[in-house]
Formats: C-alpha cells, structure tokens, sequence
C-alpha cells in the first residue's frame, strides 16, 4: 500500500529564510540529559603542533552490558552547542530516550589550531585535504579517548559521521576511505569545491566499485557561489549526489532555499540520524 503524505504547498524560492527546530531539537522535562566530559588534545602524531578540543557526549541510555554506537561531529563545539542550529547532544538525548534510535555516543570534535601560529587555524587542511590523514587521526587519537571509557560496538554500520560544509566533505572523505569504520555519513552544504584539486567525487564513485555505505546529504539552492561568481557548491553537492545515485548507493538528499547556514542541516538531523540507524543491510 502506498503511504498518503498531506499536501504542502511549494513555499516561494527564499534566499534568506530559517527553519523552525522540531521537538526532537529542544529539551523535554521528561528526557534526561546526557553527561558530557570535555577533553583537551594537545598532542598529535597525525597533526603535529596542533591542539584541539574535544567532547564525549554520553545519552542516559547508555548502559556498559549493551555496547553503544558512535557519531563523530565534525566542528564539535558547533554541533554540540544546545542553543545552536544544530544541537547534537540534546538531539542524541531525545532520539536515544524514544527509542528512535539504539544508545549512541556522540564524539564532538573540534578542528586543530597550530599552537603559536600567527595563522593557527587549521580546519581547512584536515577538513578539505583528500587523504586518509583525518580520518586516521581520529581513529588512532580520538576515538580511543572515548573506548577507553565506555563500550561501543564494533559494528561499522553504528559508526555515523556528521559535518558541515568543509565539515561535510570530510565526513564523506572519511568513510569513503575508510567505510570499515564508518559506513554512515550525514554531510551538509559540502564544500567539495575547496578540495586541493577540485572535487574528485563525482568520477570516483562513478568508476569505482560500490563501498557499503548510507548517505544522507543536504544542500540549499542559494549555497555559496550561485550566482556566477565561480563554482557553484550547491552544483557539485548534486553531482556527487547524482554520482550515487547513479552507482546505486543508499543515498538520500534534501534540497532546502537559504544559503550557507547550519540552520536547514540542524534542523534535520534529527531524520538523518533515524534514517542512516534505522535500518542495516
């Protein structure tokens, strides 16, 4: 039987609008909350110079006898922020207390700063770069920060990654070159057009052979660039998503107006998170 959805009129082309925060986004008296412990990394054999922090956000539905999931956010104190667009540790609270979703840890990690740089900022070398160099060293230097305090599953398809613009594209770099450990991505406004080299996605997923991953990507009609001032970033957030498609990946994207904001992805992901954990297979 199909499924009935209401009719929704098409709202008009917005170039500058906010969506409301369902309620899976706010905080309910009768959820509990999480503990959250911060954690201060400043050594690094992958990043050398670089300190960062980090935060380990555990549900109260987490219990030692039943190893949890893993989500790793990308700009973590962004995500983490429960007044901000996103709020990912109040989201995993709601989703976690309602069953949506089995008990999963949510890691929030910030990206590197160069210790006494007069340019400290390096998000965009570990978030942009294509190499195995984020995502190896988040699974020898911070993950390890958090098994090594509560148990979590070794089942890649519990293992979630979520980020933001260069954020996004980090989020697929890293489960694209290592879909062993993270086979589910939840990646928004991607900026696959600030890779070294241009966004090599589109022909990769095209000629390579089909990796075991569940991908959910938003992009917004008025994303950077869109106007011809250069590459369009919402463009090639539908060519990669075309590329899958076309590869038969389990894909699902939702285009939303705005611009370049965390807004349309915070609210969001909620879903994301239900739809990349609801089902394996």
């Amino acid at each position: 039987m199909p499924t009935p959805v209401p009719y929704r009129a098409l709202p008009h082309e917005l170039a500058d609008v906010r969506y409301a925060h369902g309620p899976d986004s706010v905080r309910h008296p009768d959820v509990p909350a999480g503990e959250t412990v911060e954690l201060q990394l400043d050594a690094s054999r992958v990043y050398p110079g670089t300190s960062r922090k980090v935060w380990i956000h555990v549900p109260a539905g987490y219990a030692p006898a039943r190893p949890a999931g893993l989500v790793v956010f990308n700009d973590g104190g962004w995500y983490l922020d429960p007044d901000g667009e996103v709020r990912g540790a109040l989201v995993l609270d709601n989703l976690v207390h309602r069953g949506d979703i089995p008990p999963t840890i949510g890691l929030f990690v910030d990206p590197g700063e160069l210790v006494g740089a007069a340019q400290p900022k390096h998000r965009n070398v570990e978030y942009d770069a294509f190499d195995d160099r984020y995502v190896t060293y988040l699974l020898t230097e911070v993950v390890p920060r958090v098994t090594e305090r509560y148990a979590v599953t070794d089942d890649p398809q519990r293992w979630v990654i979520c980020g933001g613009s260069s954020g996004g594209n980090a989020a697929f770099t890293a489960a694209w070159m290592r879909p062993d450990r993270f086979r589910r991505v939840v990646c928004s406004l991607s900026s696959f057009v600030q890779m070294p080299g241009g966004n090599p996605y589109p022909e990769l997923v095209r000629r390579s052979p089909r990796l075991p991953l569940r991908i959910f990507m938003q992009a917004a009609h008025h994303d950077l660039h869109g106007e011809g001032l250069g590459t369009s970033w919402f463009a090639e957030n539908l060519r990669v998503a075309a590329a899958l498609a076309e590869a038969r990946y389990d894909v699902r994207l939702v285009v939303g107006d705005g611009g370049h904001s965390p807004n349309h992805g915070g609210v969001l992901l909620p879903d994301a998170l239900r739809w990349v954990l609801g089902r394996t297979g």
